[in-house]
């Protein structure tokens, strides 16, 4: 695909990938920044864009992959960080903390379990984990998105039967179904 032909399909998938925006971002400023980086990384990474992939779906990529970061970034931005000595929240019994020793536990227990899962379950169900759609797991492993959906329905019943004794424990044992 020549460079104005690129430039072309980019340009054409504006309007829609500004309502992609809105619908992430919520704000109309925001959106439209959200486009135009957008649509600077797609002019920029023009090379790494392969002939018969999706253009909309890589653009469509590219854009939720950026809100994220740009989240994150403002999410670590906002983040602040009192370096002061507060000696008289010693004597204040408004602020309790909770032992984080249990649940320590509970985090080695179910990484341990999910370890234990066949790699194929494992990859799949971490992807699922981290936010992904079925469709984009799918699109990820080159696989069709049933047998996504069955994986995940086998890692999660794999890990309850590893780990119900927690669920027991917590009294979530008879609120646990098939159908989560």
């Amino acid at each position: 695909m020549t460079l104005p032909e690129f430039n072309h399909k980019v340009t054409r998938e504006a309007k829609p990938l500004r309502h992609y925006a809105m619908q992430l971002t919520k704000n109309e400023e925001d959106a439209n920044d959200l486009v135009q980086e957008t649509m600077l990384k797609a002019f920029t990474y023009q090379s790494k864009f392969r002939e018969g992939t999706n253009l909309k779906g890589w653009l469509y990529t590219i854009m939720k992959n950026s809100f994220i970061n740009n989240y994150r970034r403002i999410s670590r931005r906002n983040t602040f960080i009192d370096t002061t000595e507060n000696t008289f929240y010693i004597d204040s019994k408004d602020l309790v903390t909770e032992n984080q020793g249990e649940i320590k536990f509970l985090r080695k227990d179910l990484e341990a379990a999910i370890d234990l899962l066949q790699p194929d379950l494992k990859i799949t169900f971490n992807l699922n984990m981290l936010g992904y759609k079925y469709h984009e797991i799918a699109e990820e492993l080159h696989i069709p998105i049933g047998t996504v959906k069955t994986r995940i329905f086998v890692a999660r019943r794999k890990l309850r039967d590893r780990l119900k004794s927690y669920a027991e424990f917590y009294g979530l044992s008879n609120k646990v179904t098939d159908e989560d």
